[in-house]
């Protein structure tokens, strides 16, 4: 799978082992696992400290949670300490890459089980399953009324969620082939060692470059007017691309200037950090050239004259609140954060389908966001134009090309692959949910909304007005599925259902 100095090597259910494949075991992943399960709980200070500002007795919900937590998962990583992790698996890694993002929000739920929300398990593993995934929807009302140190919890949750999965899709999933992802290992950084090393070593820099744009955005909203809570909140999700908010108006409590701010700091989260790290080299030019960035600016800026242009004709409405609405808010759903200042299902039949539409996009690979991403419908139309070009001139040669290199066959059919497997995902999803007794809307854009981790979806219940509370346990199951599933680009979850996968 891999050349060079990475040791990860792959299983095949056919025939023998290659050389330098070791059996499976279990003991590294519990190890990584344990780490970041002490990790997170001892992050339950910051909203434990919080709550001891306010003179809130909530205070005692963090410190319980992260005691659980904290023994917990130090207690895993003591017992598998000495496990040998030089050279891991392909298998290893597709299950250490699922089970993070799977076990972590177990751990993540906790304070809202026994703290001011006294959600059940269903909800609470929905809200910190939304959280870390990024993906926005939540089940919670009367935000307005619950101590500080959870609300500041939540966003925390996505904060995590946001750098995690820069740090997946850089390290893990091209290394994995997953969707395509393969063509960046081109763009990875000059770093040696094997795979857990080196991905701590893209996550330290990656990080610098993540606190830098959370402080720059949380002083912007600062100085549009918000107080210093709603800032650091708002910064935290929308750095991550998340969306939680501290009110139940979301971003509709904070319409004017703040909504610029948040489009800005939207647009530059779902670009590709690799990017930023070159820039404080100063290497600017790859961030222009690179065409998936162009290509989302573009996309980004037609869609806001569109929906402008749509808007003000035939109405009598004043550019400028257009225009702003317009703006924050198709920023928030090609990003997948997921915000909203207004109910833009009121628009009209028109914006409502590409609000739908749009959410299926997404941003850039390496970014935060989520969904689809653009440079697969890059590569979908360059295999396409190829395929025409082949029909009308058989005797030509024509090459699909991503950034001026042509692509191997190989990325174009796990490209496809992904394609298919998000399409077919989403159709048993949407079947699934309207099993539960949902409507058809619900269903469609429920599922939708998912896999592409946008936040809200379409209809009355879970539209940017609504809430996910309503539904039953059964459809919120569902959903977090879809959440995981969208948040790991399907085939790796995929991949592990496979008895082929695991068949030595």
């Amino acid at each position: 799978m891999m050349t060079g100095g990475n040791s990860i090597q792959p299983m095949t259910g056919d025939g023998p082992q290659p050389a330098g494949a070791i059996p499976f075991d279990i003991r590294p992943i519990a190890y990584v696992l344990g780490l970041l399960i002490a990790a997170l709980g001892m992050t339950m200070i910051v909203p434990m400290a919080m709550d001891l500002i306010d003179g809130s007795d909530h205070a005692g919900v963090f410190i319980e949670s992260g005691l659980i937590t904290v023994v917990f998962g130090g207690l895993i990583a003591l017992a598998t300490r000495n496990s040998p992790r030089d050279n891991l698996s392909i298998q290893q890694i597709f299950l250490m890459t699922t089970s993070v993002w799977l076990v972590l929000p177990l751990f993540a739920a906790l304070p809202f089980m026994v703290g001011a929300t006294e959600a059940d398990f269903t909800d609470a593993f929905f809200e910190s399953m939304s959280g870390l995934t990024t993906t926005g929807s939540t089940v919670f009302t009367g935000l307005e009324t619950l101590p500080r140190g959870l609300l500041l919890w939540r966003s925390m949750l996505q904060w995590f969620g946001g750098v995690g999965i820069v740090v997946t899709g850089m390290v893990f999933l091209p290394e994995l082939r997953v969707g395509g992802m393969q063509i960046f290992r081109i763009e990875s950084f000059e770093t040696e060692g094997k795979i857990l090393p080196r991905a701590a070593q893209i996550a330290a820099r990656i990080s610098v470059i993540y606190i830098l744009l959370t402080s720059a955005c949380f002083f912007a909203y600062l100085m549009v007017g918000m107080d210093g809570f709603q800032a650091l909140n708002h910064a935290l999700t929308t750095l991550s691309t998340g969306g939680f908010s501290t009110s139940d108006a979301s971003f509709g409590a904070f319409s004017g200037p703040a909504e610029y701010v948040a489009a800005l700091f939207m647009i530059l989260a779902s670009l590709p950090f690799v990017r930023f790290v070159q820039l404080m080299a100063g290497h600017y030019a790859p961030l222009w050239q690179d065409s998936q960035v162009r290509t989302f600016l573009r996309l980004t800026a037609a869609l806001i004259v569109i929906v402008t242009a749509y808007r003000l004709l035939g109405s009598n409405e004043a550019f400028e609140p257009v225009f702003r609405e317009a703006v924050f808010n198709i920023a928030s759903i090609i990003t997948g954060t997921g915000y909203a200042s207004v109910d833009y299902q009121l628009w009209g039949a028109f914006a409502v389908m590409l609000f739908f539409l749009m959410g299926l996009v997404g941003g850039c690979a390496g970014s935060t966001c989520c969904s689809v991403k653009i440079f697969r419908y890059q590569l979908l139309f360059s295999s396409i134009k190829s395929q025409i070009g082949k029909i009308h001139s058989p005797h030509g040669v024509f090459i699909p090309r991503y950034n001026g290199r042509p692509v191997g066959p190989d990325v174009l059919s796990s490209v496809m692959a992904f394609f298919l497997v998000f399409i077919v995902t989403l159709g048993v999803l949407s079947v699934l949910l309207s099993m539960t007794g949902l409507d058809f809307v619900t269903s469609v854009s429920g599922a939708a909304t998912a896999v592409a981790n946008i936040g809200p979806g379409l209809g009355e219940i879970i539209g940017p007005a609504g809430n996910f509370a309503p539904l039953n346990d059964t459809a919120k199951w569902l959903l977090c599925l879809g959440m995981l599933m969208g948040r790991l680009e399907m085939l790796t979850v995929f991949a592990l259902m496979s008895p082929v996968f695991w068949r030595n």
